[in-house]
């Protein structure tokens, strides 16, 4: 038995996932403040009507780019788990390596990323979306002590906001000995 692709449905899906990278895009570039859905179809290189018909309002689309970032980051992780785990390391030398690259070459939308978590203090609609992340997180990793785990989330979230303040992005060797900290057991 053959399976039956709706065409429509897959270029919707692909349309959807276009308007979110440019959203990025575009935060990255001018801030929250900068998305339209003018600016966004324009950097999607689609009509407006693509955006606001995918999209009807902008807390709509930035959900859903909140919800992408946490997805795509989940994965991320996922596989950092899996690497560390093959390797036999408790995976310090990967939390550091991922966050030198959130803060080298993944700068731009590290710092996306971020302001849309902010916004979500602003607006509670956005919350639920930001909020998915760290429930993604706390359901991948294994932990026994709940104090403890959150004072690692909370450190990297410090080194990462640290980093984005610097004038030069700590590397992988200077982050790991804070990393290595934030894991020990207690």
């Amino acid at each position: 038995m053959k399976l039956q692709v709706d065409g429509r449905k897959a270029r919707g899906d692909k349309r959807r996932a276009e308007i979110i990278e440019a959203t990025l895009r575009v935060i990255e570039r001018d801030g929250v403040a900068g998305v339209t859905h003018r600016i966004v179809a324009a950097e999607a290189g689609v009509p407006t009507t693509s955006t606001t018909y995918h999209f009807s309002s902008l807390d709509d689309l930035l959900i859903a780019t909140l919800i992408s970032c946490a997805r795509d980051m989940a994965t991320e992780v996922y596989w950092m788990i899996d690497r560390a785990r093959s390797r036999g390391s408790r995976g310090a030398e990967e939390v550091a390596g991922l966050l030198a690259e959130a803060l080298g070459p993944r700068r731009g939308r590290t710092m996306a990323e971020y302001e849309l978590y902010l916004l979500a203090a602003r607006k509670p609609e956005l919350r639920p979306a930001a909020r998915r992340w760290l429930d993604v997180l706390t359901s991948m990793v294994r932990h026994d002590d709940e104090v403890a785990f959150r004072v690692f989330l909370a450190g990297i979230d410090g080194l990462l906001i640290q980093g984005l303040i610097d004038d030069e992005p700590p590397s992988a060797e200077e982050l790991r000995p804070v990393v290595d900290y934030l894991m020990k057991p207690r």
